[in-house]
């Protein structure tokens, strides 16, 4: 249980425990955290309310501006969501730096101008919705829009993960029709970063599409969605370690769960509410591959999988050992 008989959420969550488990498997290249971190659900584990009162009452201001520093405190990386929904700013990225300890590494996911072929019809899109996208996967935008923000942080960036919504007949007929644009816009890419790919049309997980990564040496990122095979799964399928020094995942949701189901069982994410043993287990092999080979290895934990993605990471720590 995550909580004790007087109803207390550390019940079970051993931070000391955790932050010297997540310090010691990062010096052999293996970086665990979270999608994100602003959760007020996490106080009391990752974050100490008394940090963040203004006037006897939690500040959400002051703990927008000031958890991230907190945060790096257990966790020595975390994926920055929000970098898909706008372009990164050089000074914001600057600052965020600033604050975590030097050898803190920032995942992003790429601006959704760049990965998305068509629209969404929602209201941030606005009359853009419903039409294609003249600048998906175009080379010199994701050069100059979000590399070169970047670069004011490089040593502090970890892996740069083009996550694609899923597919649909009107926008690639075939699986190989993505490859092929996929390729090309890898080739135009400059080295020295480290970059990622993660799907959601789970038929177009073959190998050819392995291959194409393989040969830009660009890393598969295992991903636990609605709609994708298992982690386990992608994890058994010949090639599917496209970059045997950089190994990545994302455990996001239950397979079968849509996101808003999840968001609606599981808020405020101050506890576990459905333990997904697969899932961990899975990561579990990733982070013990990881240690005995060497290379880079970034596994990122959602509270949507489970209900907390903290106690998450401390349960896969704990298997891994």
């Amino acid at each position: 249980m995550d909580a004790d008989a007087n109803g207390s959420m550390t019940a079970g969550f051993d931070y000391k425990k955790l932050r010297s488990a997540l310090a010691a498997t990062a010096a052999k290249g293996v970086r665990l955290g979270t999608s994100s971190w602003k959760y007020p659900g996490w106080m009391g584990t990752v974050y100490d309310e008394q940090n963040y009162l203004w006037r006897g009452k939690v500040s959400e201001a002051r703990f927008a501006r000031d958890c991230l520093a907190e945060y790096a405190l257990l966790f020595p990386t975390v994926c920055v969501d929000a970098a898909y929904y706008r372009f990164p700013d050089r000074a914001a990225l600057s600052s965020m730096a600033a604050v975590v300890p030097a050898g803190f590494q920032f995942s992003f996911k790429v601006t959704a101008d760049v990965t998305i072929k068509r629209f969404p019809q929602l209201p941030r899109y606005g009359a853009k919705g419903g039409t294609l996208n003249p600048c998906f996967l175009d080379p010199e935008l994701f050069q100059k829009a979000f590399l070169e923000p970047c670069q004011a942080i490089k040593s502090q960036v970890g892996l740069l993960i083009l996550a694609f919504p899923t597919f649909h007949p009107g926008e690639f007929h075939r699986g190989r029709d993505f490859m092929e644009v996929l390729g090309r816009f890898f080739a135009d890419l400059p080295s020295g970063w480290d970059y990622g790919v993660e799907l959601r049309n789970r038929r177009w997980l073959h190998p050819e599409y392995f291959s194409m990564l393989a040969g830009h040496r660009v890393t598969h990122v295992f991903n636990s969605w609605a709609d994708m095979p298992s982690v386990a799964e992608q994890w058994d399928m010949p090639g599917s370690i496209t970059n045997p020094e950089c190994i990545a995942a994302r455990l996001l949701l239950k397979p079968g769960r849509n996101y808003q189901e999840a968001v609606d069982a599981f808020q405020p994410y101050n506890k576990v509410h459905e333990v997904q043993p697969e899932v961990r287990a899975t990561a579990a092999a990733m982070v013990r591959r990881g240690r005995r080979t060497g290379g880079k290895t970034w596994l990122y934990v959602n509270n949507r999988l489970e209900g907390n993605a903290p106690r998450t990471i401390a349960a896969v720590t704990d298997l891994s050992n």
